[in-house]
């Protein structure tokens, strides 16, 4: 979609879309209420979708997981050798992944572009999907919600569909962990989790790839990640285009079996072009997890607590 304010090429933006092969891909009447965690502006030439049932509505973490100052980083020394955990989260992670495959979930998705001048949304994109399985057990996914999108300063890209699903619910399993230095920070109190943090880099990057770059924590007890926070990479900027990523955060939650699951991603970021930065507000959220052919429900009681939001 081109910019109102130039006619150039468009402008394009990370981890919105979430999607299985093309062959796939079925595109429904809509079906299902929208439960992504930001109303339209009332002021936005953006159409709403209709509102969520009462129920279905859920309150968002906000961007910030503790206020400044709560829950310090500490540089205490882990119990176990580093390299030893690394390995083993690792191995947690692999086992995480291939369980994850075996679930069907909905996902939610938002987009939002705001003027900050006004302080008015001007564009805005949502989906909401069911990623579920074919009597003859093949996954795929099945959109509910898809009302047109009022984006005019940004575009999706192919970069945005593989995100989405590769890197903003990242996995680092003992198959990815040679692709990344993870360098050990300290600890941290989240919640009820005492947790390991590492910070995570590509060591290359190889070309049509992406990746994550940020910092994740890792709960000592599981040894699982529980949240991640950073960005996809690389940005990919040439003489004729400019494709660049916000950064998110990603919250899990503690599934039966042990195993923690992405339950809400969220940005709210600037993205910087050569013509002008644009405000995002991103969310992706991942729902009604249930194993195939059974049910599965969310331990409340180790879930991360929403904190207070920052001033």
């Amino acid at each position: 979609m081109l910019s109102p304010l130039c006619q150039n090429k468009p402008l394009k933006l990370t981890g919105i879309l979430f999607t299985v092969a093309a062959a796939t891909f079925l595109t429904l009447p809509v079906a299902a209420q929208d439960p992504g965690p930001w109303k339209p502006d009332a002021r936005s030439s953006a159409p709403p979708p209709p509102p969520p049932p009462a129920a279905s509505r859920e309150s968002a973490p906000p961007q910030k997981l503790h206020s400044p100052g709560d829950n310090p980083v500490t540089n205490e020394p882990p119990s176990q050798p580093v390299d030893e955990i690394i390995k083993r989260f690792g191995e947690r992670e692999a086992e995480f992944k291939k369980e994850r495959d075996n679930y069907t979930y909905t996902q939610a998705f938002a987009i939002q572009t705001v003027d900050d001048q006004s302080g008015m949304v001007d564009g805005e994109y949502r989906m909401t999907s069911d990623i579920i399985f074919t009597p003859e057990g093949k996954r795929f996914e099945k959109v509910t919600f898809a009302p047109p999108d009022s984006l005019q300063r940004i575009s999706i890209s192919q970069q945005d569909l593989d995100d989405i699903r590769n890197v903003q619910p990242f996995v680092l399993t003992s198959a990815e962990l040679p692709k990344y230095n993870v360098t050990y920070v300290g600890r941290q109190q989240v919640d009820e989790l005492a947790c390991y943090l590492f910070d995570v880099a590509p060591k290359t990057i190889e070309k049509n790839q992406r990746y994550f770059q940020g910092r994740v924590w890792v709960d000592s007890k599981d040894l699982q990640i529980v949240m991640t926070e950073g960005k996809a990479v690389p940005d990919i900027i040439t003489k004729n285009n400019e494709n660049v990523f916000p950064r998110f955060r990603t919250y899990r939650q503690n599934i039966e079996q042990g195993f923690w699951f992405p339950t809400y991603t969220r940005a709210d970021d600037y993205l910087h072009f050569r013509r002008e930065n644009v405000h995002i507000r991103m969310s992706v959220k991942y729902s009604n997890y249930k194993r195939y052919g059974s049910t599965v429900k969310i331990r409340s009681s180790t879930e991360i607590k929403n904190p207070p939001p920052q001033k």
